[in-house]
Formats: C-alpha cells, sequence, structure tokens
C-alpha cells in the first residue's frame, strides 16, 4: 500500500521538531517567544481541523548554559546535563504561557534510547503519548540529558523525533530547520545547488549530498536529518524538512514553501504489523475460545475473557501467537501483560481485572493496534 499523504494538512498526526537555533538567540540564550507564540497559532490551527500534534523540542541546553553562566563552545557532558536542568524548566514554562492563550494543553515527557530500545519502557511511553493525544493535551519530548550518558544519548533530536514518530505511527514528522531542505550540493559554497524537493529513497547517491554536522548549540545537521529520514521510512511515515525561521513556519509550509520531502512506500499502520508478523519472535501462546476467534477477525481487541489457556513464558510487551484450541495459528500480536497476570485474569471480565491484580492495566490482553491476523 502506498502512502497518499500529499500535504502537511492530509496527515492525521503530525511530530514538529524545533531546532534551537530557532527557539534561542545564539548571542544572548534568549528564546524567541514571538517566533514560539506564532507557532502556537499554527498548531492551533491544526488542532482545530482534527490533527493531533506531537512537538520534539531542542533548546533546553542553549537555554540553561547562558542562564548558569557556562561559556560558549563545547561542554562536558555534566556541564550538558546541568544546563539541561537549568534550561527545561524555562523551556517548558515558555511552551505553557505561549500555548495558553491558545487553549492548549502541554504535557512534558523526558525520553532517553533505553526508553525507545526497552521493549516494557517503550510500551509505557507509547501508552502515555496515546493517553496525552486522545485527551487533546500537546506531548512536548526532549531527550533526558540530565540523567542520560553518552551510551544511552540519542545525542540528536532529529533521531529522536524519527523514534518518537514510528512510536506513535505518525503521519508525518516536520523537521523545522535552518535549511529549507536537502540540496544536492552544498548551498553556501555553490550558487548553483538544487533542492531536491522529493525523496523516495535514500539512496548512496543521496546520501553524499548531506554535509558535516552543524556547531554550536546544534547538534545535528543534513547527516542526522537523513538518518531520521531512513527511521521514518522505514516506519512508513513521511518527513519533511523546511525552514523554522520565519513566523508561522507550519502556515508557510502549507502555503508552499521551499522544503523536501521524503515519502515511504508504505504507511505507518502498514509498516508496524509487517514489523509485528514479520520481525518478532514470538515468546508464547495464547489460546482462544470461538467468541475470540470472531471478534478478532472483525477486527476487534483480545479481551480476557475470550483467553482459553496460556503456553510458555513472556513479559508485557512481548510478542505471542494467538491459536485456537486444535493449534490453529490466526494471529500474533503484543501482550499486554506478562504470562504470570495474563494466566490471573483470562477467562474473567475486564472488569474483574483490578481486583484479580491489584492494579488496573489495559482492558485488552492484545490491542487490536498491536494484533495482525494471518
Amino acid at each position: 500500500m502506498s502512502n497518499d499523504l500529499a500535504t502537511l494538512q492530509d496527515a492525521k498526526r503530525i511530530v514538529v521538531k524545533i531546532g534551537s537555533v530557532l527557539l534561542v538567540d545564539g548571542e544572548t540564550g534568549r528564546l524567541h517567544r514571538n517566533w514560539l507564540e506564532a507557532l502556537a497559532g499554527d498548531i492551533e490551527r491544526c488542532r482545530k481541523r482534527g490533527q493531533e500534534v506531537i512537538i520534539v523540542s531542542s533548546g533546553a541546553i542553549a537555554l540553561g548554559r547562558r542562564y548558569l553562566g557556562f561559556k560558549s563552545g563545547d561542554l562536558r557532558l555534566e556541564e550538558k546535563q546541568a544546563a539541561a536542568a537549568a534550561g527545561m524548566v524555562r523551556l517548558t514554562h515558555a511552551y505553557q504561557e505561549c500555548f495558553e492563550p491558545h487553549d492548549l494543553s502541554v504535557a512534558q515527557i523526558l525520553l532517553t534510547r533505553d526508553d525507545s530500545e526497552n521493549r516494557r519502557r517503550y510500551l509505557n511511553a507509547r501508552s502515555t503519548l496515546m493517553t496525552l493525544l486522545e485527551v487533546g493535551a500537546v506531548p512536548l519530548i526532549n531527550e533526558n540529558d540530565t540523567v542520560a550518558t553518552d551510551e544511552i544519548r540519542f545525542g540528536d533530536n532529529d533521531r529522536l523525533a524519527a523514534r518518537v514518530a514510528a512510536m506513535v505511527s505518525a503521519d508525518v514528522l516536520v523537521l523545522l530547520s535552518d535549511i529549507d531542505g536537502l540540496y544536492d550540493a552544498d548551498p553556501t559554497k555553490n550558487s548553483g545547488a538544487k533542492l531536491i524537493s522529493e525523496i523516495l529513497e535514500i539512496t548512496p547517491e543521496i546520501e553524499k549530498m548531506a554535509g558535516a554536522a552543524a556547531s554550536g548549540d546544534s547538534s545535528g545537521g543534513m547527516v542526522t536529518k537523513l538518518a531520521a529520514a531512513k527511521q521514518c521510512l522505514g516506519a512508513g511515515c513521511s518527513m519533511v524538512i523546511t525552514k523554522g525561521e520565519q513566523l508561522n513556519p507550519l502556515q508557510a509550509l502549507e502555503d508552499g514553501a521551499n522544503c523536501s520531502w521524503f515519502r515511504p512506500s508504505g504507511n505507518p499502520q502498514t509498516a508496524r504489523k509487517q514489523w509485528i508478523a514479520g520481525t518478532l519472535q514470538p515468546h508464547g501462546t495464547i489460546v482462544v475460545d470461538q467468541g475470540a476467534v470472531k471478534a478478532l477477525k472483525d477486527g476487534r481487541s483480545l479481551l480476557p475473557a475470550g483467553v482459553a489457556s496460556i503456553d510458555g513464558e513472556f513479559e508485557r510487551g512481548d510478542a505471542i501467537a494467538i491459536k485456537t484450541a486444535d493449534g490453529h495459528e490466526i494471529g500474533r500480536g503484543l501482550s499486554a501483560y506478562s504470562s504470570d497476570d495474563a494466566r490471573l485474569i483470562m477467562g474473567h471480565k475486564t472488569g474483574d481485572i483490578l481486583a484479580l491484580l491489584g492494579y488496573r492495566g489495559r482492558d485488552e490482553m492484545v490491542h487490536r493496534d498491536d494484533l495482525v491476523m494471518n
């Protein structure tokens, strides 16, 4: 199935990544408040037409380093962490102040690479993000620089944004940058460089067009943007790079501003289903009754009441095979419960989960978004 996203307006779920140079003045360390207020207007317009928006924002270290008096130049890891701790308070408060007049609720989430690679932490992060979107909030995400070590850091927010886009099955990732897209040569050195408006595959030729990473407050560059594009294309998510320095950058993108679109061959739902069905090996088996078989084939989730027995040992978030009583595999999915907890609630109604486990987990044993039928 091809991706039918033509413009930003067609997307249902959008991730917007904002670079430090757009938010923070490099000389004074002050926030570009007028720019952020204009962006809030852009996002309000998206929300009013039914779109969900997640923000991945840089800027905490850039704000905090001046606030704490660190000199310009490269910072040691512990200095970056201290700057992030001070800057994140100021950054989140600025978002709250600028978004509140537009009736937008902001909720902060800090992530490390571990949170996207450890299955249970990945599911926890995804569940939190999906819940925030359901209640109409705008999640504000940054890397958890205050506690992350070099070994568990993303290292740049381009790749963090791509991982978040894949995590929530976003339709498009918008990278607001200081450059308006990918050129076939460095436009600062070659006046004849041409903007590549659409990319369908990251080929070696495309990779050669990327220069070195940026310096100063920005940790990105075209190299990291292409790495982000690879992640997005693999997840069925479109990505667009556009210049974000002007006010109302999302409106400018909709109005035809220069940009580079990276378009996948599939969509987020297709990519996620392929990942579950073809990449993950089942850790155990859930045997379901005939009522559950019918419900699953009708596109519904698997509830505890429809589970007849459980084989094998697995943890929450592990892949499991779903079989009928005669041993026929009808699907695969990600379990919302460990095998121990699943055995306690199988055959019971969802209203009994709290009493049986002592905590209220998900209503579904396997949610339909985490399920692939054969």
